[in-house]
């Protein structure tokens, strides 16, 4: 199971099942928008006492541009690279991103577009990175644009889904123990045109983060904190770092619960924040347009996944995902944004979904409705 773990966790958005136990803490509630709505921290004490809740270390729902819904929980963490043993979680406290880091790659690269700093999405990834110019002239490779890279469409042999991480043959574990980690992600094989298949690659997104380091002249933590970050307000952030001192662009970000839903508002305002542009309205709009199809009616565009959830009219979001339980969801219709945190790093992605949808489902779109 564990192998297939990832693919359940990703195949689960957009279904709607339930399934295992939360730590209860602190609860926060404003009145939904519409009446008759349920109390979401009642049904949450229910899904909590029911068993269905296991690892849940936050939840948080914004709408309107407003927290209306805090839950906090109590159990054991890790960050990246490390096991931080029980946490009492609560608004001044970090938590992992994992894969939704890659998202917010995803809007770093608009900004620096903006500014001219990064090449075109049209631009040849190749030809970026003279210093493998060996791997650029084998053919094929020439085909292969900065649009693949954004949309995870490079027809490359990578594979992140099937095999669980921490086995050396797991393409992000190997990327992440390799003593070049760019050379390794752009040797690898061909398997397929680019632009047709999409393939979950971190991989991509190391790529993504080095243009970015290369062509702002800033190590890419410290440009997030600079034109995204800071701009919102944010408290303390971190950034996981490799063996190799490059940072794991897809999966280190660690930020406060209260910080990931700022993202989300962000979203919603098409870039802006406090009337000013933040991230280029184009470009959000961009990230979150469907590129390639993924599945069970899903989709990805530039770094960002979207797809319905099926209730009794399908109800659209867009959002990032990460690994243990790691969830932003925006929900334009509502004018809401939903971030969750789990430590659920060592049970299975469909375990992880389960959550996820528990909350969803009988949580959070009952609660808060147009």
């Amino acid at each position: 199971m564990a192998a297939l773990s990832r693919r359940h966790l990703l195949a689960g958005l957009g279904a709607g099942i339930a399934l295992p136990s939360a730590f209860p803490r602190a609860f926060a509630w404003a009145p939904p928008a519409l009446a008759g709505a349920i109390d979401p921290a009642q049904s949450l004490a229910a899904l909590e006492r029911a068993g269905k809740l296991p690892g849940l270390h936050a939840l948080l729902v914004s709408q309107g541009g407003k927290l209306v819904f805090e839950h906090y929980g109590e159990g054991e963490d890790e960050g990246w690279d490390r096991p931080l043993g029980r946490v009492v979680f609560g608004p001044d406290v970090p938590h992992d991103l994992r894969s939704v880091s890659k998202s917010i790659v995803g809007l770093a690269y608009g900004i620096a577009l903006a500014e001219g700093k990064v090449p075109p999405t049209d631009a040849k990834l190749y030809a970026r990175f003279p210093e493998y110019a060996d791997l650029a002239v084998q053919p094929g490779r020439d085909k292969i644009t900065i649009h693949h890279a954004l949309s995870m469409t490079l027809g490359l042999d990578w594979e992140e889904l099937a095999i669980v991480y921490g086995d050396p043959r797991n393409s992000e574990t190997a990327m992440e123990a390799a003593h070049d980690r760019y050379r390794f992600i752009l040797e690898r094989p061909i398997a397929g045109e680019p632009g047709v298949k999409w393939t979950y690659c971190g991989g991509a997104t190391a790529l993504l983060g080095r243009l970015i380091a290369r062509g702002t002249g800033e190590a890419l933590p410290a440009y997030c904190r600079r034109v995204l970050f800071d701009p919102l307000g944010f408290g303390p952030s971190d950034w996981s770092i490799g063996q190799d001192g490059e940072p794991r662009a897809a999966s280190g970000a660690r930020l406060l619960p209260r910080d990931l839903v700022k993202i989300g508002q962000l979203m919603l305002a098409n870039g802006s924040w406090n009337g000013k542009s933040i991230v280029p309205a184009d470009w959000v709009k961009r990230v979150t347009t469907p590129v390639v199809p993924i599945s069970f009616g899903r989709h990805y565009g530039y770094h960002w996944y979207m797809g319905d959830f099926a209730t009794a009219q399908p109800l659209h979001w867009f959002g990032g995902v990460g690994w243990g339980g790691q969830y932003l969801f925006v929900i334009p219709a509502r004018d809401l944004v939903v971030a969750i945190h789990c430590g659920n790093y060592q049970r299975s992605g469909r375990e992880q979904t389960e959550v996820m949808l528990a909350l969803m489902r009988d949580v959070v779109l009952p609660s808060f409705a147009a």
